[in-house]
């Protein structure tokens, strides 16, 4: 049986050779630096509408209570960088992640390979795999294991590589060989903080309440009017915070097929997407994340947009 070093070595050789951009290694504990933090947080309502971010706290906290025995906390990156292609400059913008498939979708089923060459190299080991889908502290479990470091806008932002990456985890109840947490290179940058047109973002914190990703996608009742005409054009999601990031020079685009936009997506027209029928809306989002927000939220946020420019003029 190959030592911890060894294991470890194995996992990230494999996990690179399926195509991720990263993979690090954390010892399973608890988040106790985190606790504290997630607590002020929540108690300050920074999570909007997002009630479930309240629920599970102990499992957020400690992935022994995910996995019991839990040892080791595998964090995975997964490159989805395209530049914008959008070819109608004036119309509604969507988030790039949101351009091919559900990364939900893809990135689990990366995943299932690299368990099974888990399972196949040190034995019967009890493992669960999490792609933003349980209450996983997946930034914090990027850090530990030396993925990256948490930005000021809260995003995980790694050396060479930049931000657009989605991340997931494996954990497991192997003793593998931890990596070095990450070091903070963001400095005096505040690119991210003067760049956010709603004002979401205070160093190293994000009002969920405030920031464009949860008023386009998580909030279910009316934008509030406050926000009118600060949308800068975000119809889903919103990537602005990331584009301003001087390490996102660093970004490479990524090689999914299954992250690659629609051809007719792209070429969309201002005008089309104002008088995009619910038809017309699941045939271009058919197994997309924008389904998430469902056709009535993606017609609210079109139709805010389309009031904040006539204020404008």
């Amino acid at each position: 049986m190959p030592n911890p070093t060894e294991q470890s070595a194995l996992v990230k050789a494999k996990a690179h050779e399926l195509g991720f951009l990263a993979c690090g290694i954390a010892k399973a504990e608890f988040l106790s630096e985190e606790a504290p933090r997630l607590e002020h947080w929540l108690k300050q309502g920074k999570h909007g509408e997002m009630g479930y971010m309240a629920n599970h706290f102990d499992l957020r906290l400690d992935p022994r209570k995910l996995v019991p025995g839990a040892k080791s906390v595998i964090s995975l990156a997964y490159n989805y960088f395209t530049p914008p292609k959008q070819e109608d400059l004036s119309a509604p913008k969507l988030s790039t992640y949101a351009y091919g498939r559900d990364y939900h979708k893809v990135v689990k089923r990366k995943l299932k390979p690299l368990m099974a060459f888990i399972k196949e190299q040190f034995g019967d080991v009890e493992m669960r795999a999490f792609v933003d889908s349980a209450p996983v502290m997946e930034k914090a479990w990027a850090q530990r294991s030396g993925i990256g470091w948490v930005g000021k806008h809260t995003n995980v932002i790694r050396q060479g590589a930049g931000s657009f990456f989605f991340l997931c985890e494996i954990i497991v109840d192997l003793d593998l060989d931890p990596d070095a947490p990450a070091m903070d290179h963001c400095g005096t940058c505040r690119r991210c903080i003067d760049a956010c047109p709603t004002d979401a973002i205070t160093p190293y914190g994000v009002d969920g309440s405030k920031c464009i990703s949860y008023l386009t996608i998580e909030l279910k009742n009316a934008i509030p009017q406050e926000f009118t005409g600060k949308l800068e054009n975000w119809a889903f999601g919103c990537d602005i915070c990331q584009q301003v990031c001087p390490w996102n020079r660093f970004s490479t685009p990524h090689k999914e097929q299954e992250f690659q936009p629609k051809q007719e997506l792209m070429a969309l027209m201002k005008d089309e997407w104002q008088g995009m029928t619910e038809v017309l809306f699941d045939q271009l989002f058919e197994g997309s994340p924008v389904k998430r927000t469902k056709y009535s939220g993606l017609h609210r946020n079109i139709r805010f947009l389309k009031v904040g420019a006539q204020g404008e003029h």
